[in-house]
């Protein structure tokens, strides 16, 4: 009897230092669909993926930029959802995190593959010139995956005075299992970084990441709006679970709404990663869930919403380092 999956495809963090060179060693098949990406790519004046994934070195100014790292790590997501075993696994649902939706769009049969890199490159390149704020990440649980409700309480009090005395922006961008990434100006960041009680390496803010599912995008979703036409998206031919938790059926879909959601709410609203892997859980009931690599960045945050779930009997940190291997696939 196959396995029951759900798809989890990652976000823009995920093609790092330790994943350079992800294409080049493991060389799947389905070279085609690589050719006609670089191809695609040289024709507007961008790299080719394939030359960006062969440099001797990584370069956080040149592989964390939006119009590169977004469809590098198309490229190897997809190489990694076509590798999957179909006659050991059923694919029950895909979802995926804030980058990820659109990739998991693509896997499910939501856009071709001439609108998978439409969007997702023209997505990714609206901070080619100018980045519109930033995103910054802190924990709010305690060592062992428990919630610290002093911390958390702490986190808003100060995103509250942030926008509540006039010293910036900041929102909650992405709920990350138990982290909230913070989307704001650099003012709002900035007091953040200063006045959260430092947690190891915590707060930080991410390279070359925008204020990307906050108010700032506003402009973004409308210039998307003109950009990206409503032709490229259609039916999902697989279950998707989107970053509020709805799920989109391949025969109760309305594509416009589809169109509307992903080009307007999921740029300039919170994106609830934890919403999205709690339904996975208790709707499809899957056996497992698969994340696509590179890398496997999101493992932490997937087995944070399992543990706030109790789901599979993993209660803690511990318990799902003991059950990872058997609940939480990786490419």
């Amino acid at each position: 009897m196959k396995k029951r999956i759900v798809v989890i495809a990652p976000g823009r963090g995920s093609y790092t230092t330790e994943t350079l060179g992800y294409l080049k060693k493991h060389k799947h098949p389905r070279q085609e669909f690589l050719a006609n990406l670089d191809r695609q790519r040289q024709a507007i004046g961008e790299p080719a993926i394939s030359e960006l994934d062969a440099k001797e070195k990584f370069s956080p100014s040149l592989h964390t930029r939006g119009e590169h790292a977004s469809t590098l790590i198309y490229a190897c997501s997809y190489f990694d959802f076509m590798a999957i075993p179909r006659d050991e696994y059923e694919i029950v649902a895909v979802t995926g995190n804030s980058m990820g939706w659109y990739l998991a769009m693509a896997f499910a049969g939501a856009l071709d593959s001439e609108g998978a890199f439409q969007v997702i490159q023209t997505m990714g390149s609206m901070m080619k010139h100018e980045i519109i704020g930033g995103q910054i990440i802190y924990p709010v649980l305690d060592d062992s995956w428990q919630p610290d409700d002093e911390r958390e309480q702490r986190v808003q009090a100060l995103i509250q005075k942030v926008n509540g005395e006039g010293i910036g922006q900041a929102h909650v961008s992405i709920w990350l299992g138990g982290f909230y990434v913070i989307g704001g100006d650099q003012p709002g960041l900035q007091y953040l970084l200063k006045n959260l009680p430092k947690v190891g390496d915590y707060p930080f803010q991410l390279v070359n990441h925008a204020a990307f599912h906050t108010p700032l995008l506003y402009e973004t979703s409308r210039r998307a709006m003109e950009l990206i036409p409503a032709r490229f998206f259609n039916r999902p031919q697989l279950p998707l679970i989107d970053g509020r938790g709805r799920i989109w059926q391949p025969y109760a879909t309305d594509v416009d709404e589809l169109y509307d959601y992903t080009l307007g709410h999921q740029v300039y609203a919170t994106y609830d990663f934890n919403a999205a892997v709690t339904v996975a859980l208790k709707e499809f009931a899957p056996d497992a869930l698969w994340l696509l690599g590179p890398g496997s960045s999101l493992g932490g945050a997937i087995g944070q919403v399992m543990v706030k779930n109790k789901w599979q009997n993993v209660v803690d940190k511990d318990s799902f380092k003991a059950k990872s291997k058997e609940l939480l696939l990786l490419s």
